[in-house]
């Protein structure tokens, strides 16, 4: 290489907006550039990293470390988690929140895809240390293989640099290796630390982050004197005076009324000054309205139990939702509640219960409609425990219920349920209509309520106790066939045919979907044989009823809306 080339290379002469550069261009008679370099930083995403300081230094640092006749040629650099999948590094742009001096080739990503190019800038690769290369042992050496696979050394300015073109060394490499696993066990120790910190802060009562909907926050200064004296505070939650009863309606018609998160959105949008629409975290992001999205993480909280609960998402995976089991919560309510826990957890299985029906009680919207059914998503059938279907055939109305082989066959159910059970329509309403008319509205109901109280005292125990032990056997084998579908939907599929593979994975949900509604249905039912078992805390008053008026007219001339919302009601 001349003394021209180290001038006039694209790695020679420092220049003027670069101030990290030599202060002064290497003299013709000074060792020449013999090994173009990379450097490689990284600096974390986390607020309380300055990009804007800790690059240049990582830069300096690594250029005071070169050798004689090593220039740094190229600068790749990340503001971004070295804990992040190899996949995913280098494509993020928070680096262009900050004003970095410092030219950027791209991130690891493209570091890594020009030194496989058979035309690449540089011959070596430089970073400040070698956990600013990753900070998960695996992927570092993962990086650290593919650039020597492609004849690209990876130096570290914290390590010696060899120079004599030798093969690794053993006891630098042995060296590397310890400083990567004391660098990952540094930052597992304080995610650690952080966890067992934050459980302690949500068992003691505190939020975490913005108070939820229908909340205020009630601030404390903070314990600590040093973030006291920083204006740092810590909250607990108490009711929004407003947007607290906002939350217990939308429970209400969630729970009693069993609309869809749609249905409840359009009836607190039709009016925002009683129901004020929630505002987003980001302003940019407030849409200034009820959505159906916003319904559903109401109805998703818990924190309206009075309990305080953390975890609920993954912020590291986009805010993922966490399964139940990962929740930490109190061990007991933490501030006034906006719903009961038992109302919390009807909410719950709603959307299986009423999943492909509407909430109202208006026709289906799709042309072929011709008419709609008043008890539909309220029958059930007792052989397989799925909801009945309205079917209207030759004049007359029916619910019926039709499991299909190709689906049902393998179902615990399928050899004892008949080819389809067909309920009349006109029947069951008329039950309906007979059983409000007599024990609910009617003069003798409070008679009727006694008599079925005592009769409900004298069942004997032994009844409750066949009937509790067969309903936990049938729970029981559903959750062992859910279980078992689980494992055929996780084993790898060897068929090559991928239409037939995607046919028998979508009949494998479905059951499971069937399993699990029919499972609900059944731990309702002993939920209920447990109550009357029990019995209630208190004595019954049979005289409750009386606060319920007395009405002649039968529900049949009542519109079917009214009627709806009477059954959902009760």
């Amino acid at each position: 290489m001349t003394d021209a080339q180290v001038v006039d290379g694209p790695w020679g002469p420092p220049q003027l907006h670069r101030p990290w550069s030599p202060q002064q261009p290497p003299a013709a008679t000074e060792v020449p550039v013999a090994v173009p370099v990379a450097w490689l930083g990284r600096t974390s995403d986390e607020d309380a990293q300055d990009p804007t300081l800790s690059l240049p230094r990582q830069l300096r640092n690594a250029r005071a470390a070169l050798p004689p006749g090593w220039v740094i040629v190229a600068h790749f650099y990340d503001v971004e988690s070295g804990r992040k999948d190899l996949a995913d590094r280098g494509r993020g742009k928070a680096h262009e929140r900050f004003d970095i001096q410092i030219p950027r080739d791209g991130g690891i990503a493209d570091l890594l895809e020009e030194a496989a190019s058979p035309g690449r800038r540089f011959a070596a690769v430089i970073c400040e240390s070698i956990e600013r290369v990753a900070r998960r042992t695996y992927f570092g050496t993962k990086i650290e293989y593919e650039l020597e696979r492609n004849g690209v050394a990876l130096c570290a300015a914290d390590e010696p640099i060899s120079t004599d073109g030798r093969a690794k060394r053993a006891t630098p490499t042995l060296t590397r290796r310890v400083k990567q696993a004391v660098s990952e066990w540094y930052v597992l120790q304080m995610l650690e630390l952080s966890w067992d910190g934050f459980c302690e802060h949500t068992r003691q009562g505190w939020n975490i982050g913005k108070p939820p909907y229908g909340y205020l926050a009630d601030k404390v200064p903070h314990p600590v004197p040093a973030r006291r004296a920083e204006g740092r505070t810590k909250h607990r939650l108490i009711p929004d005076p407003v947007r607290g009863a906002v939350v217990t309606e939308i429970f209400r018609l969630r729970v009693l009324s069993r609309l869809s998160y749609s249905a409840i959105a359009a009836r607190l949008d039709a009016d925002r000054v009683a129901y004020p629409p929630p505002e987003a975290n980001r302003p940019d992001a407030t849409v200034g309205r009820w959505t159906p999205s916003s319904v559903r993480g109401i109805l998703e909280n818990p924190k309206y139990t009075g309990y305080q609960v953390w975890n609920r998402r993954a912020r590291k995976k986009g805010g993922k939702n966490n399964p139940p089991s990962e929740w930490i919560w109190s061990p007991q309510p933490t501030h006034e509640p906006l719903v009961t826990r038992e109302m919390f957890d009807a909410a719950v299985p709603i959307p299986g219960t009423r999943q492909g029906s509407r909430s109202g009680a208006e026709q289906n919207s799709h042309p072929a409609t011709g008419r709609s059914y008043l008890l539909r998503s309220y029958v059930w059938c007792g052989f397989c425990g799925r909801r009945m279907f309205g079917k209207f055939s030759k004049g007359s109305e029916y619910y019926v219920c039709q499991p299909k082989k190709q689906v049902h066959l393998k179902e615990p159910w399928y050899e004892a349920h008949p080819k389809a059970v067909w309920v009349s329509g006109t029947a069951l309403t008329d039950l309906v209509h007979t059983f409000f008319a007599e024990r609910i509205f009617g003069p003798d109901r409070q008679q009727m309520l006694a008599e079925d109280l005592m009769a409900r005292q004298a069942t004997p125990a032994t009844e409750h106790d066949r009937k509790r032990a067969a309903l936990e056997k049938v729970i029981a084998d559903n959750e062992k066939r859910q279980r078992s579908l689980v494992r055929q939907l996780a084993d790898p599929d060897d068929d090559d045919d991928p239409e037939l593979s995607a046919r028998f994975r979508k009949e494998i949900k479905a059951s499971f979907k069937e399993l699990e509604q029919a499972t609900q249905l059944l731990r309702q039912e002993l939920k209920d044989l447990q109550a009357e078992s029990d019995g209630d805390d208190g004595p019954q008053d049979a005289g409750l009823i009386d606060a319920i008026p007395q009405l002649r007219t039968r529900l049949a001339g009542v519109p079917e809306e009214l009627q709806r919302e009477l059954y959902d009601a009760f």
